[in-house]
């Protein structure tokens, strides 16, 4: 059986990451990981990002750069990026932060469970509370979610709408991206409630999720309205 880490590739979405992408492209290339590629998909940022993507690709072919024609969302940024790395031939796919909410340590980890699991979820809540930096009313809002997202769905994870996890490309294929509308923390709700229903095998791991240091967090009251409905939308029609 082919391994699935034979075209480990990492998606990572970008909006007024300038600073932050420039610190975290060299610490993905220097794990140890054979064949990585890197995908950065910048949702229009009108601080550099891009530029600062196009400076770090000069002399490096496993590091590329997708643009979005004006700014879509996480969930668009996500779907486009899936799409590229899927038509590339990847076979192993991690999405994460640019922020270093996700610490690029984590990565091997999460890839080599895929030896045994389709989606494997980088998790907070899996082993107690493992947050830092967040104030209480952050802290609650996210644990509330998971709690509610986990009650209307069925969901038996600990984590649902983070958005640190390694997928095998059958499972990403088997998910059909295209059809999810949804955008935030409810896109990941939806990737990981279909995934379920097709039964593929998941794993969480504990990671220690660290509150961004630059920049500014892209969380809102839309986002979190979508989520609010978008769970009952996949209780009572899949």
């Amino acid at each position: 059986m082919t391994s699935p880490l034979t075209s480990p590739w990492i998606v990572v979405p970008t909006f007024n990451e300038r600073q932050n992408i420039a610190r975290l492209i060299p610490d993905l290339f220097a794990l140890p990981i054979e064949n990585l590629h890197v995908l950065i998909v910048d949702d229009n940022s009108p601080d550099g990002t891009a530029d600062e993507v196009r400076r770090l690709q000069q002399g490096n072919s496993r590091l590329h750069l997708s643009v979005q024609p004006k700014k879509a969302g996480l969930g668009r940024a996500y779907v486009h990026g899936f799409g590229y790395i899927l038509e590339r031939g990847a076979t192993a796919i991690v999405q994460m932060d640019a922020d270093f909410s996700h610490s690029p340590q984590d990565v091997p980890r999460l890839l080599e469970e895929l030896h045994n699991h389709d989606v494997v979820i980088g998790s907070r809540y899996v082993s107690g509370i493992s947050v830092i930096n967040w104030p209480l009313r952050r802290l609650l809002l996210s644990t509330g979610a998971n709690l509610y997202a986990r009650i209307v769905t069925g969901l038996p994870y600990k984590d649902i709408t983070g958005g640190f996890r390694a997928w095998r490309a059958s499972a990403l294929s088997a998910i059909h991206l295209h059809t999810i509308k949804a955008d935030g923390y409810g896109f990941q709700v939806v990737m990981a409630y279909r995934a379920w229903r097709q039964k593929l095998r998941f794993k969480e791991v504990p990671i220690i999720f660290t509150e961004r240091r630059e920049g500014q967090s892209k969380m809102s009251k839309a986002i979190m309205w979508e989520a609010f409905w978008l769970v009952w939308k996949l209780r009572l029609f899949g």
